[in-house]
């Protein structure tokens, strides 16, 4: 029996974005629901604020399908931020991010048997998030748990430049990695999307979000790249 299957949005992103991927995964045979965010549950996170209530949230939702189904682990996917938000849930260091007074904990890798990063920044320039990246860089660096299995994705679609139509690509690269001349989907350059242990992979023509143009990370075919490493 497949396990199931709970998706976490990227930043500022909303469940109605992945109702598809999460429409395929069904069909694939594994019961799969997303995170229920709306885009103003982002903005207590905003300017560096904790993403604590993002991971309340994801909480209650593997709760929620591990005693629906009456299973003992889940898959994790999750996309852009969702990726590294995930990797917090796993740990077991107290989360006290700048401006909280109460340290929260999840301790919940003996619950997620493979987490799927999809274009998923594990590291940053930008001040708002290193503080954040450094901490679950610092804390579980790499493909922590070994329990856990790690499939990291990273699409390989647009060549950041200083040029009409690879500019926003270019700046985002930089502020990621430190260099915007580089590939990646648009958004997460490829050097930042992996983790050193994790099943890494790249995949050719694919974008970083469910509402770019084209290609995303959930589309049929892309899908199939990644959804094999699913348990």
């Amino acid at each position: 029996m497949p396990l199931p299957t709970v998706i976490l949005p990227g930043y500022l992103e909303s469940a109605i974005a992945y109702r598809q991927l999460e429409q395929s995964l069904k069909e694939l045979g594994f019961p799969t629901i997303t995170v229920p965010l709306r885009r103003r549950d982002w903005i207590p996170t905003l300017g560096g604020r904790p993403v604590t209530p993002i991971l309340w949230k994801l909480d209650r939702t593997v709760k929620q399908i591990l005693q629906e189904c009456n299973a003992a682990q889940i898959n994790l996917i999750g996309h852009s931020a969702g990726g590294w938000i995930s990797r917090i849930y796993l740990g077991e260091k107290p989360y006290v991010a700048r401006g909280e007074l109460k340290p929260s904990l999840w301790r919940a890798h003996p619950f997620v048997a493979t987490l799927i990063a999809l274009g998923t920044p594990h590291i940053s320039q930008e001040r708002w998030t290193r503080s954040t990246l450094d901490f679950v860089n610092n804390n579980y660096p790499g493909a922590f748990y070994q329990n856990v299995r790690y499939v990291c994705v990273a699409g390989k679609s647009i060549f950041g430049a200083r040029r009409r139509g690879s500019w926003l690509a270019y700046s985002s690269y930089q502020l990621t990695c430190g260099t915007g001349n580089t590939w990646g989907d648009g958004i997460t350059p490829i050097a930042a999307a992996h983790l050193e242990g994790a099943e890494n992979l790249v995949i050719e023509g694919v974008r970083h979000s469910p509402r770019s143009p084209g290609t995303w990370y959930g589309s049929p075919e892309p899908l199939k790249t990644w959804a094999q490493y699913l348990l």
